[in-house]
């Protein structure tokens, strides 16, 4: 997507997901993520790498806190050269973000589950919604925790800052 609009987002802290399940229903790729400097209060700014070694597509992304479950989301494809130089305005109280999504599709409705490196039994699994008040079906085979929307230290940025080390 290049351009401005809102995004309404639910997240949940799940068990780690059985790799079988992914690998035979979602669709997965790499994300490299950095966050940069961005002087507004509420707002985030980051650049991200996402796809396969020698396939990867490169995003520019704003997005400003309206809610817990809305924000508003500026993105725009870049070039790798772009990227890089981006990167370079990259937050230094931060760390850059490796994860795998997966994408899982579940009664008409997409999820996305993201596998960091540094949880061995827990992972995020996300949605974007239409609107505020959708319905939802979460996979049955996927154990949710709990929801984590208005968490924010389960936010991606706030996991560059630090790790969360409860017991589940």
């Amino acid at each position: 997507m290049d351009g401005e609009a809102y995004e309404i987002e639910r997240k949940f802290l799940i068990r780690f997901p059985d790799m079988e399940l992914l690998r035979s229903r979602a669709t997965g790729s790499e994300i490299v993520q950095t966050y940069l400097l961005c002087p507004e209060k509420g707002c985030t700014a980051r650049v991200r790498k996402r796809g396969w070694p020698g396939s990867y597509r490169y995003t520019h992304t704003v997005k400003t806190r309206i809610s817990d479950l809305r924000r508003l989301e500026q993105e725009r494809e870049i070039s790798e050269a772009e990227y890089q130089a981006l990167l370079r305005q990259a937050d230094p109280a931060l760390r850059t973000l490796y994860k795998q999504r997966w994408c899982l599709e579940y009664r008409g409705q997409l999820f996305e589950i993201d596998l960091f490196p540094f949880w061995q039994d827990r992972a995020f699994m996300e949605i974007e919604l239409a609107d505020e008040g959708q319905e939802l079906f979460l996979p049955p085979e996927i154990q949710v925790i709990r929801e984590v929307t208005g968490d924010r230290r389960y936010t991606n940025r706030a996991l560059a800052r630090e790790i969360p080390q409860e017991t589940i």
